[in-house]
């Protein structure tokens, strides 16, 4: 974390969701002697009541929290920002057969991008609660490292920000494991020290994801059908609901099932039959549009994810001729799905160079 003298004049503004963690990079900059500015974000879905949205508790622990370091909370209203950008891009991805990741677009264009515009502007640094590390290189660039804790470093949710938002990005508790953020927030008495960290989605609150994508969806009814043999076990109530990797949830007899393909144009959704099918893995996927956040380069070797899990993966980088790069990942991966997102560091996963779009999956 940045000392006192590197912070002491520079303007602060901090997101300040209601959870422990954004509460405890206010304690952390308050023990340091400073007082920053805390903005909420909304971002809530529409019809708030009916939707049984968590926002009006999360600002009231947003406020007391302000309150008790002296700061100033300001709600931000990103609401329309965020249904016009990222739920627009949600629904056109799972539409088309995709598997995107609402999360990283609403850090880039909602988190540093809308909020910057309306109020982030003034200040000179923006500090989250994700659990991230930044440090400079011998040339001045300031690159995006892991944290400590594997298990909730957020590096793959970053990787899309741009380089001037990385630039004005602090991460104040990056460098804790999740076990001192919580002992530093009982410590304290904060009154959101117990409080369960959200799942899922950062704007659904209590919402379950498929009815959200059965709200703006619908439902499209087609066959499900086994690929080693073309038979037709069941159906499916819209290939949206489902993701390549699948297990859970399928609700066909004689499993287990695994989801391994999607034909849109037929709305047809490939299943595998049995424990771990040799067609529910992949090891080698295009990744396109990649988005670079230090240096316009990557490595040959490097470790990558494409999922948020503790787990990362060795492989080598081929460039294409059109600007894709082609994974070779050192082992088959279960579940590659396009529309995910491939986030790259370095081999000793420390570095994070930044993330593209896994165009193609096909099992089959």
């Amino acid at each position: 974390m940045l000392s006192y003298n590197e912070l002491k004049d520079q303007r602060i503004a901090v997101l300040l969701s209601g959870g422990v963690d954004s509460a405890v990079v206010v304690s952390q900059l308050a023990r340091m002697g400073l007082t920053p500015d805390c903005f909420y974000i909304k971002i809530g879905p529409e019809e708030e009541k009916e939707w049984n949205c968590s926002a009006e508790e999360d600002v009231e622990m947003a406020t007391v929290v302000a309150r008790r370091y002296g700061c100033r909370l300001e709600v931000v209203d990103c609401h329309r920002e965020y249904w016009d950008q990222v739920t627009r891009y949600t629904m056109e991805k799972v539409r088309a057969g995709y598997t995107p990741n609402p999360d990283v677009m609403c850090n880039r264009l909602i988190k540093f991008g809308a909020f910057h515009e309306k109020r982030g502007h003034s200040y000179d640094l923006i500090a989250t609660g994700h659990y991230a590390q930044t440090e400079m290189d011998a040339e001045g660039r300031k690159w995006l490292v892991t944290c400590p804790d594997p298990v909730k470093d957020q590096t793959d949710f970053l990787a899309q920000i741009y380089d001037w938002q990385l630039r004005k990005a602090i991460f104040p508790i990056g460098h804790m494991m999740k076990d001192e953020v919580r002992r530093l927030a009982e410590e304290e008495h904060l009154i959101n020290a117990k409080r369960k960290d959200s799942q899922g989605i950062c704007f659904l609150g209590k919402i379950n994801y498929n009815d959200y994508l059965r709200r703006y969806l619908g439902e499209q009814p087609g066959d499900v059908v086994e690929l080693a043999t073309g038979r037709r076990i069941g159906t499916h109530r819209g290939l949206w609901f489902h993701t390549i990797g699948q297990r859970k949830g399928l609700g066909f007899g004689g499993g287990p099932w695994f989801v391994v393909k999607k034909d849109v144009e037929n709305n047809i959704l490939y299943v595998a039959h049995g424990y771990d099918p040799a067609t529910a893995y992949a090891d080698t996927f295009p990744v396109h549009d990649f988005h670079y956040l230090t240096v316009p380069a990557l490595p040959q070797r490097i470790t990558f994810k494409i999922r948020h899990t503790p787990d990362c993966f060795s492989a080598t980088v081929h460039p294409e001729s059109d600007g894709r790069y082609i994974i070779r990942s050192d082992r088959p991966l279960h579940g590659v799905a396009p529309g995910q997102f491939c986030t790259v560091y370095d081999e000793q996963h420390h570095r994070c160079y930044g993330s593209g779009e896994i165009t193609v999956s096909d099992p089959g």
